[in-house]
């Protein structure tokens, strides 16, 4: 079983940015498709962002424009660069991946943007 590990998280000032880093214990080709996540009102956790193995990406409309998903297969890591970020954004921050057919979760990352 593959475990993701996020790091990245912290307490930032409205309008900055921070870049999460989520690392597979595994080689990142196993995952086929991972995206990252947060807590929503009325639901578990919402989608923030995801990336096929393929490359197609896919934004929440909140963050659209502020936020990019990637990954470096040569640093075996994915990333979500936050730009222009702002209070609402805080939460705790979930990479998530497809393992052959399984969903994985990460252990989380806070982020705290401060107004």
């Amino acid at each position: 079983q593959v475990q993701l590990v996020e790091s990245g998280g912290g307490l930032v000032q409205a309008g900055g940015s921070l870049r999460l880093s989520c690392t597979p214990s595994g080689s990142i080709f196993t995952i086929n498709m991972m995206g990252w996540y947060r807590p929503a009102p009325g639901k578990q956790r919402e989608l923030v962002a995801t990336e096929t193995s393929g490359g197609m990406t896919n934004y929440a409309d909140s963050v659209k424009g502020r936020f990019t998903i990637s990954r470096d297969t040569a640093k075996n890591t994915f990333y979500l660069q936050m730009n222009s970020l702002n209070p609402e954004d805080s939460a705790v921050y979930y990479c998530g991946g497809s393992y052959y057919g399984r969903w994985v979760w990460g252990q989380g990352t806070q982020v705290t943007v401060s107004s």
